[in-house]
């Protein structure tokens, strides 16, 4: 292969996301300056521009499909973010797995996904997109959602490839702003941002995608510590990294290079192997190896590992797919999928007087603007999907309940300033024996650039809840939206509140099965819900400071205005039952660096209904060298329990789990006395116990 050859394996081509004329670029194909299409779907599409570029580009080497697949190709799932309210790896394993058979029917073979950055500020728009605050509950998902999109190996029929993105920290953008800065202690970056790369690559992830952002003023796209030292050298990942989109010409803007040839030889040498996308690479890289500023040594490694990974995928052996393939899309066995990790995955947030689940033969007025809604359920970054196929949350209740039984109002749109559907509303809210309001954002208010400074309910449904309040009607809010919602100035009006995130394709079955009590909710937060935007950035695991809010003097670390405490916090979610934990057992009560602790409880169901409990497992050192977290989740088991019966919940806790970067950079397991904690949720702690690590390492 010539140079030009080599790079252009290297190049990513294809219509943008974000729209705009798509082009299969066939003027690229003689010199073979294409390795991969972004956008480019559908079997007889792919299976089309695949036979056009093998017929000219040399050497035959057919291309990579890629597409961001995140919940769904067609079928749609609820987003990531939604999926691991499940705390269930089975379901975001399941979600991954059909969306990668679906992908794979239309020709597409490299999906970016799975999103695995921490986000702790719900103003980001993209934190729909990821498994939430947790790193430990987040490598879970991670490592199931890779499992999930590759299979058992990379190239195994009706699976893609997976990328871990976005390498790294940015989550954690300044302000919750997209595309903002990141500025971190080394070890935050390491405890808290890198493990859920970590088990992706672990599960075999084969790409990894760089971040946006600058890291402590350093572009992501262009830092040798991220990708050398801490990518290659500390995971010891071998697998293809490829740019975001644009993301090596916005080095200039970045400030740290003032032209393209400049961004290509600083994003290049500090480790891309891929660029997203078009001819920046193709158009300087030849050029920046005749200078020697690349070595060609360097192009040969990146060029090895993208044709490694054709290899892997079978392209060289058939580089087409079968058309019928695609009659899976929407496949009773797909929607059935959709339908039970959307109802596994909805949270109840609040049940007063027992007004979910609602009896068969109640007068139910349905009211608000997601009611009806087919396209702002599914999400954003919800694939290829085809919202007339959505069930919608009507349509689910009223086939559970009877057409004749549901009242349907609109009210108000979703952001909106018009409040001439309320008096039609208020209509129908007094003539039934339960209202369900059916709130939240739209689709395009969450996701990338989708950042969001109010985190109330937009437009005038808070106004429409609060009038409908005034009828003295139970009233069950369903909250679908794609963050952290603020409810504070009127949760306490209605008695009943599912938060539902987003939930694709079968929304409106998945909500009836709730409601109906078909389901019993067993979805548990894993992220934050502030009081307010004010309490931003807030999560459960923080340092308790030197003047902890105790409430015992005025100086101390709280607000005048607000609580310290969330409006729902990390872990939180209720059933339709009750569980009672009891009988904590430690196996033993000392461990070395090299051993391990077993722990079980028992948990009894001892209310009306057979559910799932997630029980949940933290643990605290309560002495360290340095400040350590007021907990840290350890394990976390979903179980079913029927109601009457007791079940023994067992976790293995491995010494190592219990290591931290010190101030020194220094990972370590420091000798000392650590607190095991069940809890429900990370505030509703209920049996404790004490342990010790006799032996450390450093």
């Amino acid at each position: 292969m010539n140079i030009n050859e080599k790079v252009g394996q290297l190049s990513q081509f294809g219509r943008s996301i974000y729209g705009g004329v798509e082009s299969y670029y066939e003027d690229h194909y003689k010199e073979g300056k294409i390795g991969s299409y972004l956008g480019v779907t559908g079997a007889n599409k792919t299976n089309m521009v695949q036979k056009n570029l093998m017929s000219e580009t040399p050497h035959n080497i057919p291309a990579i499909f890629a597409y961001d697949v995140i919940h769904g190709y067609k079928t749609t799932f609820p987003t990531p973010l939604t999926q691991s309210f499940s705390w269930d790896t089975n379901v975001v394993r399941e979600c991954a797995s059909v969306s990668a058979k679906e992908a794979y029917a239309a020709g597409v073979k490299w999906t970016f996904a799975p999103m695995v950055d921490i986000a702790r500020d719900p103003r980001w728009g993209r934190i729909m997109e990821g498994y939430g605050e947790d790193p430990y509950l987040c490598s879970e998902m991670a490592k199931a959602a890779v499992e999930g999109y590759q299979g058992d190996f990379i190239g195994q029929k009706d699976k893609v490839i997976a990328c871990a993105k976005h390498f790294v920290t940015y989550g954690a953008c300044i302000g919750g702003r997209d595309y903002n800065s990141a500025d971190m202690s080394l070890q935050t970056l390491h405890d808290v941002y890198i493990p859920p790369f970590k088990a992706a690559f672990d599960a075999g992830a084969a790409t990894c995608m760089a971040a946006f952002n600058d890291f402590n003023g350093v572009p992501c796209t262009c830092n040798k510590y991220l990708l050398k030292d801490v990518l290659r050298k500390q995971l010891g990942f071998d697998g293809v990294v490829i740019s975001d989109a644009g993301a090596v010409v916005e080095l200039i803007p970045h400030n740290v290079c003032d032209n393209v040839k400049d961004a290509v030889d600083l994003a290049f040498n500090a480790g891309i192997d891929i660029i997203m996308a078009f001819d920046p690479f193709n158009d300087n890289i030849p050029e920046l190896v005749e200078e020697g500023r690349i070595n060609i040594e360097d192009v040969d490694k990146a060029v090895e590992r993208v044709l490694v990974i054709k290899e892997l995928l079978g392209l060289f052996d058939d580089p087409f797919v079968e058309e019928e393939g695609e009659q899976c899309f929407f496949s009773p066995e797909h929607r059935a999928v959709a339908r039970d990790s959307a109802r596994r995955s909805v949270v109840l947030l609040k049940n007063e007087e027992k007004v979910l689940p609602i009896e068969k033969g109640a007068k139910i007025a349905l009211i608000g603007p997601l009611a009806e809604n087919k396209a702002d359920v599914l999400g954003s970054w919800a694939g290829l999907c085809e919202p007339e196929k959505t069930i919608t949350v009507m349509e689910g209740i009223a086939g559970a309940y009877g057409w004749e039984k549901v009242f349907y109002a609109k009210g108000c749109d979703i952001d909106s300033s018009d409040k001439s559907g309320f008096d039609e509303a208020l209509h129908i809210a007094k003539q039934a024996d339960v209202v369900i309001l059916a709130v939240g954002e739209s689709r395009d208010m969450s996701g990338e650039a989708c950042c969001r400074s109010d985190l109330r309910l937009p437009g005038v449904q808070e106004e429409l809840i609060s009038k409908i309040a005034e009828t003295g009607k139970p009233i069950c809010a369903i909250v679908f939206a794609g963050r952290p919602i603020v409810m504070e100035s009127w949760k306490d009006s209605v008695k009943s509140i599912l938060f539902a995130g987003q939930t694709g394709t079968e929304t409106g079955n998945a909500v009836a099965d709730i409601i109906s009590g078909e389901y019993n909710p067993s979805g548990r937060l894993t992220c934050t819900f502030p009081y307010s935007v004010g309490q931003i950035p807030i999560y459960y695991s923080a340092l308790n400071t030197g003047r902890p809010a105790l409430g015992k003097i005025r100086f101390e670390a709280k607000y005048m205005d607000a609580p310290i405490e969330p409006a729902y916090c990390f872990g939180y979610g209720l059933s339709y039952t009750e569980f009672e934990y009891s009988n904590l057992k430690l196996s033993k009560k000392e461990i070395n660096k090299d051993e391990f602790l077993d722990i079980s409880v028992n948990v009894k169901n001892i209310g009306e209904f057979d559910g799932e409990e997630v029980v949940q497992l933290y643990v605290r050192d309560l002495i360290g060298t340095s400040a350590r977290p007021m907990k840290e989740l350890k394990g976390f088991k979903k179980v079913f329990v029927k109601k009457g019966e007791t079940v023994k919940v067992e976790f293995r806790l491995h010494a190592l789990s219990l290591a931290f970067h010190n101030f020194d950079m220094e990972y370590v397991i420091e000798p000392g006395e650590f607190k095991i904690m069940i809890g429900k949720s990370s505030q509703d702690i209920v049996l404790e116990d004490n342990f010790y690590v006799k032996e450390g390492i450093i």
